[in-house]
């Protein structure tokens, strides 16, 4: 999107419900979002087979971080670029496990960055000089010289996204030779989605998230020249809210990743194989994910849905 091309009041380059919801709102302060990672989580199957803690909660936002990381690796001394880094928790952890040379954390919103300062004084500090840097800048006009990561990653901002388009194009200028990149955010199964989505979702109503399908951001990486863009998912009901019909825990096989969302009703497996049409639920909006073995999970915020998130990566 250009400066001609902005919608007026937007001089930001912000949705006013983007800007409300990460700025005044600050969406980060829901206590489901505890431990300051603002996403919902990779849960695993013995997730469910008790109490859930606000630890169990941190440790799924936590473990989203690190499945994304291991899909785009190695970041081992390498230049890295997280695209709507929030509040910069999830780069401190990607420094702290995964031991890029650099890693940059670029938001939209400043009073996230802010937020991000904040709460990563003494990572900021410590990590040396120029090893952890925040950066304002939005996914479809990133404020970057051509070819300057070698790995890109993205956590459940996708969905905010105005130009999936224009971030694919973006991405692949930014990104080195040999470079990949990984997203991972909400995607509706079913091309007649958008509307049941808003009527069931405020998020989706107010203009916050952006119901697309998978292959609109496959297809967009391939237009902009990244090879190997793939979306995997495939999807399984499981049993009533607070059980499950996923294996056991322990039970999973090579290479396979399995994942229910508490109390969803829904369940996703995904492989590496070529993915299986999702299961259609009683609302006809399938509960997949997508991105490599990633899981399946409910969206949270607004009023109660059956699953519709998917996840996407491109190498």
């Amino acid at each position: 999107m250009t400066e001609r091309e902005r919608p007026r009041g937007r001089t930001d380059g912000m949705r006013p419900a983007v800007r409300e919801t990460y700025g005044p709102a600050d969406l980060s302060a829901v206590p489901v979002f505890a431990g300051g990672f603002i996403n919902f989580g990779y849960w695993q199957p013995g997730d469910l087979g008790r109490p859930l803690t606000v630890a169990d909660r941190i440790r799924s936002q936590q473990d989203l971080y690190r499945h994304v990381l291991d899909t785009v690796g190695p970041v081992e001394g390498g230049e890295v670029l997280e695209v709507g880094c929030g509040l910069g928790v999830g780069c401190a952890l990607a420094l702290e496990e995964y031991a890029p040379a650099r890693i940059t954390g670029m938001d939209i919103h400043p009073q996230q960055l802010e937020r991000a300062r904040r709460a990563n004084t003494r990572t900021l500090a410590s990590a040396g000089p120029g090893r952890f840097r925040l950066v304002r800048g939005a996914a479809e006009r990133m404020p970057f010289g051509e070819a300057e990561f070698d790995r890109v990653y993205s956590v459940e901002a996708a969905q905010h996204f105005d130009d999936l388009e224009a971030f694919a194009a973006e991405a692949a200028r930014v990104l080195r030779p040999g470079g990949r990149l990984a997203v991972a955010s909400f995607f509706a199964a079913d091309p007649a989605a958008p509307e049941p989505l808003a009527a069931l979702l405020t998020t989706f109503a107010d203009g916050l998230d952006i119901a697309r399908q998978p292959a609109d951001l496959t297809d967009a990486l391939t237009r902009a020249g990244l090879g190997g863009a793939r979306a995997e998912s495939s999807a399984r009901p499981c049993g009533p809210a607070g059980t499950t019909g996923c294996p056991p825990s322990g039970s999973r096989a090579p290479g396979r990743g399995t994942s229910c969302t508490p109390g969803s009703g829904g369940c996703s497996t995904t492989t590496s194989s070529p993915p299986s049409a999702p299961a259609p639920d009683r609302y006809g909006l399938g509960s997949s994910r997508v991105s490599f073995d990633c899981q399946g999970h409910q969206v949270e915020r607004g009023r109660s849905a059956p699953p519709t998130s998917s996840r996407c990566s491109s190498t």
